[in-house]
């Protein structure tokens, strides 16, 4: 992976994005720190689709459902208050 700075990868944004076609993911900087990453659509789209589900997706999908049947709530008892 190459490394831009965040200057030069503004400045010469047609050829960040030919290398990332051409030879993979680059990476830009900011201030030295590593910041982002631009990768090809292929690659994007395959680390996409072979990502976990969410918690959320799971719970609201009809997938790996027990079938377990929870009864109705009955009314609600509450204990006696002690007022001291």
């Amino acid at each position: 992976m190459s490394h831009w700075s965040a200057r030069d990868a503004k400045a010469r944004f047609g050829e960040l994005l030919d290398a990332c076609v051409n030879e993979g993911p680059q990476v830009v900087t900011r201030g030295g720190t590593e910041t982002a990453v631009l990768v090809p659509i292929a690659e994007w789209k395959r680390m996409r689709d072979g990502a976990r589900p969410t918690l959320k997706s799971l719970l609201l999908s009809d997938v790996g459902g027990t079938g377990l049947v929870i009864p109705p709530r009955g009314p609600a008892k509450r204990r006696p208050t002690a007022y001291l």
